[in-house]
């Protein structure tokens, strides 16, 4: 067979995404790692794969009037909503091109005998002489999921917590590319650093909120030695502040409960000198993503990886065991939107109390351990109060020995606490962060 092309590497992902529930950069790494792109063709694919599925209510109202028939082979509506994308969202493709590729692609995956290309043929051209459609303004949150291509469900629990015009706000920086973010090594020398970036046409920028990040001009840094060699990692701006919560000496006793994939251990470990780290996952697979960005960093001396359960933790080590324990829970990751588009569409609402309550679990369990004085930092990837400030809330009614601490974080300051980033704030990931004292 003839090597295959960008659309047909990115058809053959969003067929896996959206019929087989795989995770999108999971599915798409596969395909490309198995293909002869080259590094334009590469980019169109990754486009064509995030664009589509971050736009997936806008494009299927696009179409809902237009499909006539039942699409019975699996290939036809990833097919009809990718077309859709490039129709609607990348003016530099024309819309010859979109059909023509189209109709190749219906019949290379249509099956013996198929008419989906005329079915496939049939709907773009209606599309393409009616164009674009949405809902009536007056019907506001139909209006704003069709438009922003988010569920009705968050879309109200967004204006319930934060008003229509915040909440218009937010949604319109969830659909904007995402920065390309670094986090200087605290072992490397910074300047040196940036000027190797400069050097490799990365323009890096200093970042609004801490000095140990830098936001690039493009991707493609983790293919440079500055990254093979540890002088640098990728994470998000937001996300580099709960470890920076602490306030470390260099000679604790850490314990990261939920440490895949091993950012802010190593993290952690890059703040210590005779110091230890150990890191927790309930998985060992991730476990290993962790010792690889350990050995990566310079730090694997510094890391201590077990398989285990945080909520078992307890039972596996002795109380006051640890000077600083951070708990970077999981959560539903709805300050993500931006770098993971499929969560908008596999969240509700009742994931936000179940969480809340595996949450609650890790910390009641990983708070035994601290010693007296020590600090405790809880942190998540989502803007959910239920399982951001309601979690804080019912763990220090459950925990009158612990009492929240003021810090200071990157350039932040939390004098109650506590820290909210929203995803429109500083266009970074929405994040949350609440640092704990274990009262002596």
């Amino acid at each position: 067979m003839t090597d295959k092309s960008a659309r047909f590497i990115a058809l053959e992902t969003l067929i896996h995404i959206f019929n087989d529930g795989s995770y999108s950069n999971i599915s798409l790494n596969n395909s490309l790692r198995n293909s002869n792109l080259s590094e334009t063709d590469r980019n169109f694919a990754t486009r064509l794969v995030y664009g589509t599925v971050q736009y997936k209510i806008y494009l299927e109202f696009q179409l809902h009037n237009l499909i006539k028939t039942k699409l019975k082979e699996d290939y036809l509506k990833p097919l009809l909503l990718m077309s859709a994308y490039q129709l609607f969202f990348m003016d530099k493709v024309p819309n010859r091109a979109v059909l023509n590729e189209a109709n190749i692609l219906a019949k290379q995956f249509g099956k013996r005998n198929s008419t989906g290309y005329k079915i496939v043929n049939g709907i773009l051209r209606s599309l393409i002489r009616r164009g674009p459609v949405l809902p009536e303004k007056e019907q506001q949150i139909n209006y704003l999921s069709v438009k922003e291509s988010v569920p009705e469900w968050l879309v109200k629990y967004l204006v319930d917590h934060w008003g229509i015009e915040r909440t218009e706000s937010i949604l319109a920086s969830i659909n904007e590319p995402a920065k390309n973010t670094v986090r200087l090594s605290r072992l490397a020398n910074p300047n040196e650093v940036i000027s190797g970036l400069n050097e490799l046409g990365f323009s890096p920028q200093p970042s609004q909120l801490t000095s140990e990040e830098l936001v690039l001009d493009h991707g493609g840094v983790s293919s440079t030695n500055l990254f093979k060699s540890g002088k640098l990692t990728i994470q998000d701006e937001a996300a580099s502040l709960a470890v920076s919560a602490f306030d470390f000496t260099g000679n604790e006793k850490v314990l990261d409960a939920c440490s895949a994939p091993g950012g802010k251990t190593v993290q952690i470990a890059e703040n210590l000198d005779s110091g230890i780290v150990t890191a927790l996952d309930i998985h060992a697979n991730k476990l290993r993503l962790v010792k690889q960005n350990a050995e990566r960093m310079n730090v694997a001396e510094r890391v201590i990886t077990k398989e285990m359960d945080a909520r078992e933790a307890d039972s596996k080590f002795s109380q006051n065991s640890f000077d600083k324990i951070l708990v970077d829970a999981p959560c539903s990751g709805l300050g993500l939107l931006r770098r993971k588009p499929e969560i908008r569409y596999n969240k509700s609402l009742a994931d936000l109390t179940k969480l809340q309550q595996i949450q609650l679990a890790i910390l009641d369990h990983v708070s035994q351990l601290l010693k007296q004085n020590g600090e405790l930092v809880y942190s998540t990837c989502t803007i959910a109060s239920e399982e951001d400030e309601d979690v804080v809330e019912i763990f220090l009614k459950e925990h009158p020995e612990f009492e929240l601490r003021s810090f200071t974080t990157g350039n932040m300051d939390a004098p109650n606490g506590l820290i909210k980033l929203l995803p429109d704030s500083y266009g970074s990931d929405g994040f949350f962060i609440a640092k704990f004292i274990a009262r002596g």
